[in-house]
Formats: C-alpha cells, structure tokens, sequence
C-alpha cells in the first residue's frame, strides 16, 4: 500500500511538470540564458545557504547549474523547488555522491548529476547523438570534461560556420556563448518541452546520474 501511494506521489509530480513545461518557449529560454551573459561573470562553487523556493547565489556568480535553475525559472520553473520536492519522495533515485542523509534545498539543484537525474525522471531524456542537427536551440546537454567533472549548458539558437550549435554555459569564466557542444564527452542530452524530433528517441526509464 505504501509503495502503491509513493508511485502515484511520483506520477502527479510528473504530471505537474509535464504541465508546467506545456507552454516552454525554447526562444525565450535561450534569450533568457543568454541575457545572463556580462551578468555572471565570475564562477563560485562555494556551499551557500538560499531562500526556499526561488533562492539563488549573486547574479555576478555562480556554477554551470545555475545557468539553466535561472533561465528555467524564466519558464516559470524552479529547479530548486522541484528537484527539492522529488528527492524528498524518492532520495534513494537520485546520486548518492556527497554522502547527505536527507535533500538539502540549497545545493541539491546546483548540482550537475542531481539535474540529470531530475531531468530523466521527468521525461526529458533523448539519445545523444553526434550530428549537429539533433541538437535544437533550448535543449539541455550535459558532459563529462577531461578532468572527470561533470558540466551542464544550454544549446543556443547561434551556430558555427561549419553548422554546429554553440552553447551558452559557465564553465569557470562566467556565462558564455562558445563553440563547445562536441568539444567534452556528452553525457545527457535533454529536451523540456518534449517536442518530437524524428532523429532523436525518447530514453524510456532511465534514471541515471549523467
């Protein structure tokens, strides 16, 4: 009986989302992200404590999470709120890379695996491909870079001469629009308002860390 309620928990979220991202602007979510670039332009890891819902470190800092947690809440999506409330329903799907008992709402979301995981249970998740044209302006793209870490960015409505996508992201310098989607090992490919591309498969179930 127990277990029966969890699900349905977990369904209704799903569905709240699915809701909320109903009317996602991929235009306004790249504009959104690329309004941040000369805003942020430092980058701090550091563990800060944050208001609950809509918390966030200094619009002149932050780590490549907060790119996306600020463009999304432009969509009016809180990644804080909503990757809070599913870890409290189900903690044990979510990385168990820092050694934390319980969520904690102020660092959860800031955290490239926690999003991933967020981001496959909602039903986001496409197959990553390596052809520039299955990458679309608002997709989600995670990565692992030379030293191991883990990276997040947004895919931008710009492109290359050669045709490839650029990426609005903060790996270390501040937001940045830069030709890097092909550059690190991708790890997750995401897509919030689920929009049907017909090179590009759904990934059915998969809950990993990314």
């Amino acid at each position: 009986m127990l277990n029966a309620m969890k699900k349905m928990l977990v369904l209704f979220a799903l569905l709240v989302v699915s809701r909320a991202v109903a009317g996602f602007d991929a235009t306004q979510f790249v504009a959104s992200a690329r309004s941040q670039i000369g805003v942020t332009t430092g980058y701090d890891g550091a563990y800060r404590r944050l208001n609950y819902p809509g918390g966030d470190v200094p619009k002149e800092t932050g780590v490549c999470c907060d790119v996306v947690v600020r463009a999304l809440r432009d969509q009016k999506l809180d990644l804080q709120q909503l990757v809070h409330e599913d870890m409290k329903r189900s903690f044990k799907a979510y990385p168990q890379n820092w050694g934390l008992k319980k969520p904690d709402p102020n660092i959860d979301h800031r955290r490239v695996p926690n999003l991933a995981c967020f981001f496959r249970r909602s039903g986001w998740a496409l197959d990553s491909r390596t052809a520039p044209g299955d990458y679309l302006p608002g997709d989600i793209v995670t990565w692992k870079l030379g030293n191991g870490l883990p990276h997040i960015g947004i895919v931008s409505d710009k492109k290359t001469p050669a045709g490839t996508p650029l990426v609005i992201h903060n790996i270390g310098g501040g937001t940045q629009e830069e030709d890097v989607l092909f550059r690190f090992t991708i790890t997750g490919h995401f897509r919030p308002e689920g929009a049907a591309n017909p090179h590009v498969q759904p990934i059915a179930g998969k809950s990993g860390s990314g």
